[in-house]
């Protein structure tokens, strides 16, 4: 190690030392140099900093905010949070010291911010009473309460058939058109919760905009926060965004609150990072995807679920776009596989008009079996066979081949297919409570139930 790059390292442990123990947020490190500048990866020496320290370079155009993303040998990595101006080699590159990053509390419920848990509403700064770190240390599983407690998402579909739990994972896969939006605003305005929290990753600009105003409102906002990097944001923001989101639930959760956490998408926050992998040198994996991705995944969910007994809770549902229909996208796949189950969004029953699109043949609740009865469950699995049996045989049902008698289920499902299709389908305004839900599934299904419970001969 060279001398300067001595000093610059003892500087940066003396400065960080003393900000740990005055609380400091803002400690400056000895500035290094910028050599080069290859896409959106910014190499720069003396800088000998950890991983996911703030930076400050200079340029023409003013200082352009980046942060470290990895090393290798005397070059430092970084990343720009915003748009990189007119870079000079040369430019010297401020690191600073930053503890406390993400703004918690009540004063945060109404307001839209950015990845830096900035304003973006136009309102004024934030009152918050305390600071929170942007990456937790996970919570003790043994020490997590159980996931026990039913979850009215005002859905009538999900609420009776897939049954979710206060404290559950779930993803909600589907393609582009099929009402993904559409739903995850139902969900939005209709599930009981205390707070809600809103990340809107890598989505379309003007969708900020219709989410705030049309999907929450004024009424919805009032106990919402919405954290927004939209898709024209450095992937950099794109990933802190998401994990500002959840750590501004975590805040609420650990006052005790029941958050709603709602990520719209993991896919765009898998492709962020992927973007940030490749550009540091990482070797391209699975489609290519680079292992950092698998890595982040499920360290970021698995911040949501229930706290400690007699804390909050943070209900997530996270979005996942699967590309061409295709579920066995690497995100989609490895989502599944970590979440506590998925609700499939299907092209096919949105093109039959059914709308919310959830096909409940794919879909599957981990914890529906907790929260349901075990009527409730016998009346479940017989919609999914009667709606089976029905697109087994449309073709013949649809030209007038099928005869009557052939299959008993098929009959069944002939004969209350009206009844099933008005079950499944829910206007965006309307509100279906857990227990209505549970009443229509019961008319609609109770006969089933007497005959699984008839001895069998």
């Amino acid at each position: 190690m060279s001398a300067a790059a001595a000093r610059n390292a003892r500087l940066a442990d003396g400065l960080a030392a003393r900000g740990a123990r005055t609380g400091s947020s803002s400690g400056l490190v000895a500035s290094g140099t910028l050599e080069r500048v290859v896409g959106l990866t910014l190499e720069a020496s003396g800088c000998p900093v950890p991983i996911g320290t703030p930076c400050r370079v200079e340029s023409d155009t003013g200082p352009v905010d980046a942060e470290v993303v990895g090393f290798a040998s005397r070059r430092t990595y970084l990343m720009p949070r915003g748009t990189i101006g007119a870079l000079r080699p040369g430019a010297r590159v401020t690191p600073a010291l930053r503890r406390a990053e993400v703004p918690q509390g009540e004063g945060l419920l109404g307001r839209v911010l950015d990845a830096d848990g900035q304003p973006l509403d136009g309102r004024g700064r934030l009152r918050v009473a305390r600071w929170g770190n942007l990456r937790q240390p996970p919570i003790n599983p043994l020490l997590r309460a159980p996931v026990s407690q039913p979850l009215d998402v005002g859905v009538r579909s999900i609420n009776g058939v897939l049954s979710l739990a206060r404290g559950q994972r779930i993803g909600l896969f589907a393609g582009a058109g099929v009402g993904k939006s559409s739903l995850l605003g139902m969900m939005t305005r209709h599930t009981a919760a205390e707070v809600t929290v809103v990340a809107l990753i890598g989505e379309r600009g003007r969708e900020v905009r219709e989410f705030v105003q049309d999907t929450l409102g004024e009424r919805g906002l009032k106990r919402a926060v919405v954290v927004a990097a939209p898709a024209d944001a450095p992937p950099l923001t794109r990933v802190r965004a998401a994990y500002m989101a959840t750590a501004i639930a975590e805040g609420f959760r650990d006052a005790g609150r029941d958050v709603l956490l709602l990520m719209d998408s993991l896919t765009r926050f898998a492709q962020a990072q992927r973007e940030i992998g490749l550009a540091v040198g990482e070797p391209p994996a699975t489609r290519g995807y680079p292992p950092s991705v698998f890595t982040q995944l499920p360290q970021l969910i698995e911040r949501a679920g229930n706290a400690e007994q007699g804390q909050g809770s943070i209900s997530a549902i996270y979005t996942v776009l699967v590309e061409g229909d295709d579920m066995n996208d690497p995100v989609g796949d490895h989502a599944r596989a970590i979440l506590d189950g998925h609700i499939v969004l299907s092209r096919e029953v949105a093109e039959s008009g059914i709308y919310p699109a959830v096909d409940l043949e794919r879909s599957v609740s981990r914890l529906a079996q907790v929260v349901q009865t075990p009527t409730q469950q016998l009346q479940a699995r017989e919609l999914r066979a009667l709606i089976a049996a029905w697109r087994r045989n449309q073709d013949l049902i649809a030209i007038g081949a099928y005869k009557r008698g052939a299959d008993a289920r098929t009959d069944r499902a002939l004969d209350r297919w009206g009844r099933i299709e008005a079950f499944l389908r829910q206007a965006p305004g309307e509100r279906c409570a857990l227990s209505d839900a549970r009443e229509a599934l019961a008319g609609l299904l109770e006969d089933a139930v007497d005959r699984e419970l008839q001895p069998r001969a």
